[in-house]
């Protein structure tokens, strides 16, 4: 099993050592979440200054991505409310300031990016996770003069496979809906 998985991590890192390289845009690209709040409302909040590197390749039908979101970016509107995002309860910035997605394999559907499975590291756990694309696309940037690909991504994970248990036992849900937008510029 373990020849197995090194010949596949192999063979994937010698398919994306040909794609095109690229650098996230912080000024586009945003996590942006929304939980239901005891069947009353809906909390909404974001990440905003994500960084990291896109390799994509559209003939080979390849990619990689590896994206990382600073926790201290957090913003729901609500200063208040961020702190306690940010405490210990939930976020828990201090001790983990970083979370990262870093994808394993990219699914295409009619020659297009359909959904990046990789994984995803919050609260010092790395768990799988499934992005569906709902949007991607490359194109020649008439500001940056040089190509820059990017989509909007989209899941609902279980916090508590994170270990973010805060209220669940109360009756706060446990699923969140999670929407990823990135653009990079290629290097």
């Amino acid at each position: 099993m373990l020849k197995t998985t090194t010949t596949m991590a192999l063979l994937l890192l010698a398919t994306t050592a040909l794609a095109d390289e690229y650098t996230i845009d912080p000024a586009h690209a945003n996590a942006r979440f929304a939980i239901d709040h005891f069947g009353t409302s809906t909390n909404h909040g974001g990440f905003y200054n994500l960084t990291g590197t896109v390799k994509y390749d559209a003939a080979a039908q390849t990619g990689f991505v590896d994206i990382t979101i600073p926790v201290s970016s957090l913003n729901s509107g609500n200063s208040r409310f961020d702190t306690h995002l940010k405490s210990a309860d939930l976020f828990n910035a201090a001790e983990y300031p970083v979370m990262r997605f870093v994808s394993k394999q990219w699914h295409f559907a009619d020659g297009k990016v359909s959904r990046v499975d990789g994984f995803l590291t919050l609260l010092g756990q790395t768990r799988p996770l499934s992005l569906t694309a709902t949007k991607f696309n490359c194109y020649q940037s008439p500001i940056l003069q040089k190509p820059v690909c990017g989509g909007d991504f989209e899941t609902t994970l279980d916090r508590t496979q994170w270990g973010m248990n805060y209220l669940v036992n109360m009756g706060m849900s446990k699923n969140v809906k999670l929407n990823i937008q990135i653009e990079a510029a290629k290097k």
